[in-house]
């Protein structure tokens, strides 16, 4: 078994060798390492020794000493931050004109539909802060989520925007200490009371109903027959695809109706465009028989750019029915039609009548995340078309 020592080169020496301070923190020892080789492929053992020739005292102090004067300048640091500035009592400050900045750069990219949330939170986070930012006005605006808002996931939707508005602070005031105020606005580790469910239910009879309304009101010449036709026309396809009012109904095209019914003897398809849907996700949407008899009426005379729906007009004429005091109720829970309803009506009636939860995910583009939609699933329009009739063939809003 062969010995090896390592002997330092002279520069490496040196610095060591100029150390004379007593209380320096490096020991002026040359280091001795008899590396043993085990013949057995064992393990390879190191061996440290303390050159005689470089004794020095101050390096042999026991560790137990080296652990007490650690321990005694962690206290005496401890007791010098004692005195120094904590959550409770600190205060910081922003200006209106910060927070409007930071509005600007959350609607970057957002559809006019999905201002309003942004906005809402904005005005909030102003009206419990004033531009004061300290605990008492941070458990303010917890207390604001947690009283104005009974879904758990609304209120950390609007805990998140107060979030981020902290850590922008942080950053553009190169101050962390804004976004120590997050550990007030968590939302408290309770228990649920009950597994949340929507309280609103639409059936079948509800859609009727409203057709029914129109129809009603049509014939006592509240409405003109253009209107009829083409809020009749919204209902029907709203009901029987469930594409959302705002961000998909209201920005289809008469041109993409018209390519669709080219191939009505087959498989009648609507396109989706990315842009014309919340998510950004392109797809097809089967147009059923009762749908394209609806349609058809609207198309003459419009062209391929021109909108297909008049939503906003429907609105409008609904806002103005409620607040007649002439709203349309729904018969099984405690409200009347609005109509994001559709799209209820569309998801819960699937359940009804057992609708494929792939085709029924894709149609509605609700639901699509994850790898297995991203990286495999790509339906054709023809299978989504036929899949779709297997289960909705037979359903029919008949008045």
């Amino acid at each position: 078994m062969n010995e090896h020592v390592l002997q330092p080169s002279p520069e490496v020496l040196q610095p060591q060798l100029s150390i004379t301070s007593p209380s320096s923190a490096i020991c002026p020892a040359l280091l001795h390492c008899s590396l043993r080789e085990s013949r057995s492929a064992g393990p390879i053992r190191v061996r440290l020794c303390l050159s005689p020739g470089f004794e020095n005292k101050d390096c042999e102090e026991p560790f137990d000493q080296q652990r007490q004067r650690s321990q005694i300048a962690y206290r005496l640091d401890d007791h010098r931050s004692s005195g120094s500035e904590s959550l409770v009592s600190l205060e910081l400050y922003y200006t209106p004109e910060e927070l409007e900045s930071f509005l600007s750069f959350r609607l970057v990219g957002l559809s006019r539909y999905s201002l309003g949330w942004p906005r809402r939170a904005a005005a909030a986070l102003w009206e419990c802060t004033e531009g004061r930012i300290n605990k008492t006005r941070m458990e303010a605006l917890r207390a604001y989520a947690l009283d104005r808002f009974s879904s758990s996931n609304t209120q950390a939707k609007f805990l998140y925007y107060a979030k981020a508005f902290l850590t922008y602070l942080t950053k553009t005031r190169l101050d962390s200490r804004y976004e120590s105020f997050r550990l007030f606005l968590e939302l408290p580790k309770a228990v649920k009371k009950f597994k949340l469910l929507t309280g609103r239910i639409v059936t079948i009879e509800d859609v009727q109903n409203v057709l029914s309304v129109l129809k009603s009101r049509y014939k006592r010449g509240e409405l003109d027959e253009q209107h009829y036709v083409a809020y009749n026309a919204f209902i029907t396809f709203g009901a029987f695809t469930g594409q959302r009012p705002y961000a998909t109904i209201g920005r289809i095209t008469a041109g993409q109706f018209e390519e669709a019914l080219k191939f009505r003897s087959r498989q009648p398809t609507l396109h989706v465009s990315a842009d014309q849907d919340k998510i950004r996700m392109d797809h097809y949407v089967p147009l059923h028989p009762h749908v394209i008899e609806a349609v058809e009426p609207l198309l003459d005379g419009k062209k391929d750019d021109e909108l297909m729906f008049p939503l906003c007009a429907f609105n409008q004429w609904l806002i103005r029915g409620r607040e007649a005091g002439d709203e349309i109720p729904l018969r099984r829970c405690n409200g009347y039609f609005v109509l994001s309803d559709l799209r209820k009506f569309t998801e819960q009636h699937g359940d009804v009548i057992g609708w494929d939860s792939s085709n029924r995910a894709y149609i509605l583009t609700h639901g699509v995340s994850g790898v297995s939609w991203s990286n495999y699933r790509h339906p054709l329009p023809e299978n989504v078309y036929d899949i779709y009739m297997k289960y909705w063939k037979n359903v029919d809003f008949a008045i």
